[in-house]
């Protein structure tokens, strides 16, 4: 049932959210924390000038998907690209791709996720400590050109404290919808000065129960006749499984002035890709990272902090017989330092610099030809400086950061043209060597008017250069059923950012609200010419293209009892939109949404139940088949806490979509958001235990 547009189902919606709180429910959400906390930076800055959200502990636990999309997408600003239950990435404020940096401890998780949405993050989510949002002047500290955010997960995988004592957990779960089988491990000890971790997952998943009636046709599934408000599904929805591995280990010397440290770490991941013409990607990676960091290296600083990454990623595509297709390869070394110095005239703060360099080859299986896009290597170098100040009830923040970043494609690469429907051929493309220089600066005010309360006003320009992809791709690209062709002169893309917010941070009820727009100069994106390829499974033709563009919107919340003992209430809502300025609508752009969430945590106990109504997106790019249907999530659990002896278990329930409601992000890509719902109604359990 997709849409509850009568007085019986409505009642019905009320009574399953009563008792779905009285019974069972999901883990409460945290109250968002005002601490800008990312780990690759030493200190910790307090304001409400770039909002954060920090995921960490039981809410962490009780949120986590298979993927970082999944375990962040009903966080508030934040959606999902929603491609099936293997890969999945984050959208913020309407932005996603190159326009969202995704972090692993501070450095690049070095994938080719930002590529194509079927392109799955490398990173195990079992393994994650800490999940966090960065906007404004903290995420310049990593990256020009995250104009949507920056999401940093954190492992700690490289200890910096000894373990006075052995520590660890253990947790184990089964899922209903896809028969999915979970399990992980991590220890922590210390040998004299040596703290050593050591951590394993699995997640083994089938493919997944989805809602609605069923049809196919000969050769398999096929696009809903209805295109997105089509509810003919029942079952299981073809190459919707997952399985996913990794193994890390780390270790680091600690000693009174600071810590040294390595990890290494093993991830596979073998998941379905749910088009009409299916397939599947068979992914792996090798990471070894090296952390340092000296407190009070000498007078006026407080920190000196090196990190370095190396990361050996590669993928292989298979179409729907199980042939291998393309192989995706990606070598990235990065390395970076900060320094932070001690307050001067109430400014504390942190400068540095950053190099990065990476090289991307996928090559067709058999022919050895490039696959859509040719062999290219990137560099980029930085310097960053970021600045906080407090004075009596006035807070300032500034931040600067300067890239050059450089695309050097294989330039004796052919790119072959190929026949349009219409008889021409597809437009030929120069392949060329691009340089560009970038500057991105924040800066923002505090001001709190009485005890616990703020207003505060952010301006941030954030600068990015067109990715590899946008520039030279060349080629049909089956997951989003397009035929690709990047634009060799395009310009850097720029977003000046205005951000309005007021918080309320203490008492019962609390409160925080933002107001923003996003002004996009040169905005790059994917233009279909309705023009196709037939010798390219009649793929449409995309060409990029920059234009000016704006999003708009506005977000927030109110609390009461949050994450305390008793009863808490939560409401929260969401929205934004974006247009090109000489009219019509970006592509890809969440839809609205409202919830609530209510929880009860009492002696052990500790229950809640989640809902929220995402408005139909009718709000569409010119291009885009819809409208994006809206839908109800009911989400619940319950768990129980007790100590035996030396270790905490924890039994828990998590009920996910209770209403069995058919649900397509409209920021799903057309190829899935047309054919694949995501999971129905689903139960899981699971036991975890710390010690």
């Amino acid at each position: 049932m997709s849409q509850l547009n009568k007085p019986l189902a409505k009642q019905k919606l009320i009574y399953i959210a009563i008792s779905g709180f009285i019974s069972t429910s999901a883990i409460a959400q945290s109250q968002a924390s005002l601490e800008v906390t990312a780990t690759g930076s030493q200190e910790s800055m307090q304001s409400i000038l770039t909002p954060t959200k920090i995921l960490q502990g039981d809410e962490l636990l009780n949120k986590l998907g298979t993927t970082l999309g999944a375990t962040l997408a009903n966080e508030l600003g934040v959606s999902a690209t929603g491609y099936g239950a293997g890969s999945s990435r984050p959208v913020i404020r309407g932005l996603e791709g190159p326009r969202v940096q995704i972090l692993q401890n501070g450095l690049s998780v070095g994938d080719v996720s930002n590529i194509s949405q079927d392109h799955a993050v490398g990173n195990n989510m079992q393994s994650a400590h800490q999940v966090e949002i960065l906007r404004g002047a903290a995420a310049l500290l990593y990256g020009s050109g995250s104009s949507g955010g920056l999401v940093n997960v954190v492992n700690d995988r490289i200890l910096t404290n000894l373990p006075d004592r052995p520590t660890g957990a253990i947790n184990t779960s089964y899922e209903t919808v896809n028969n999915g089988r979970a399990g992980s491990l991590e220890l922590d000890d210390a040998f004299g000065s040596v703290a050593v971790h050591v951590d394993t997952a699995i997640n083994n998943a089938n493919n997944y129960t989805i809602p609605g009636g069923s049809i196919q046709a000969p050769g398999g599934w096929t696009v809903p006749p209805d295109g997105a408000h089509a509810t003919n599904y029942t079952g299981k929805l073809p190459n919707t499984f997952s399985n996913q591995n990794n193994l890390g280990f780390g270790a680091s010397y600690i000693g009174q002035s600071g810590y040294t440290g390595i990890s290494v770490e093993r991830l596979n991941n073998n998941y379905g890709i749910p088009t009409p013409e299916g397939g599947s990607i068979n992914q792996s990676q090798n990471r070894y990272d090296v952390q340092h960091q000296t407190r009070d290296p000498f007078a006026g600083f407080s920190s000196f902090k090196f990190s370095a990454a190396n990361t050996n990623y590669n993928h292989t595509e298979f179409d729907n017989q199980g042939e291998a297709a393309s192989q995706w390869k990606n070598m990235a070394n990065e390395a970076r330092f900060e320094l932070a110095h001690n307050p001067i005239a109430g400014w504390k703060g942190t400068f540095g610099a950053q190099v990065t360099a990476s090289s991307l080859n996928a090559t067709e299986v058999g022919t050895g030809s490039y696959a859509i896009v040719p062999p290219t290597k990137t560099n980029s170098n930085a310097l960053f400086w970021i600045e906080e100040g407090k004075w009596k009830s006035l807070q300032g923040n500034l931040g600067l950061r300067y890239n050059n970043v450089a695309q050097n494609p294989n330039l004796g690469t052919e790119l072959v043209p190929q026949e349009m429907n219409t008889g021409s051929d597809t437009p030929s493309i120069t392949l060329q060597n691009r340089n560009f220089n970038l500057m991105s600066y924040s800066a923002g005010g505090l001001w709190n008017f009485m005890q616990d309360h703020g207003i505060g006003l952010a301006y941030t320009v954030s600068q990015r250069a067109p990715s590899a992809q946008e520039l030279y791709s060349y080629g049909a690209h089956e997951s989003t059923a397009t035929f690709d062709i990047g634009n060799p002169n395009l310009n850097k893309e720029t977003s000046h950012n205005l951000e309005f917010n007021i918080q309320k941070t203490s008492g019962l009820f609390r409160g925080k609200a933002s107001v923003y727009a996003n002004r996009f100069n040169n905005y790059i994106y994917g233009y279909y010419t309705g023009q196709s390829v037939p010798d390219a499974g009649d793929f449409s033709v995309v060409v990029a293209q920059q234009a000016s563009a704006t999003i708009k919107g506005i977000e927030g919340e109110l609390t009461y009892n949050w994450r305390q003992h008793g009863v808490g209430g939560r409401l929260f809502g969401d929205a934004s939109q974006g247009t090109f300025d000489a009219g019509g609508n970006l592509p890809l752009q969440p839809a609205p949404r409202v919830g609530a969430e209510i929880a009860h945590q009492r002696n052990g106990w500790l229950a809640s139940a989640t809902y929220i109504y995402s408005f139909q997106q009718n709000r569409l790019a010119d291009w885009e088949q819809g409208p994006a249907p809206s839908y109800n999530l009911l989400n619940a659990g319950i768990s129980y806490t007790e100590k035996i002896k030396a270790v905490n278990w924890t039994v828990y329930m998590n009920l996910k979509n209770l209403l069995n409601d058919q649900i397509r992000y409209a920021t799903t890509p057309m190829a899935v958001r047309l054919y694949a719902p995501q999971p129905g109604r689903s139960f899981m359990i699971g036991l975890r235990g710390t010690f």
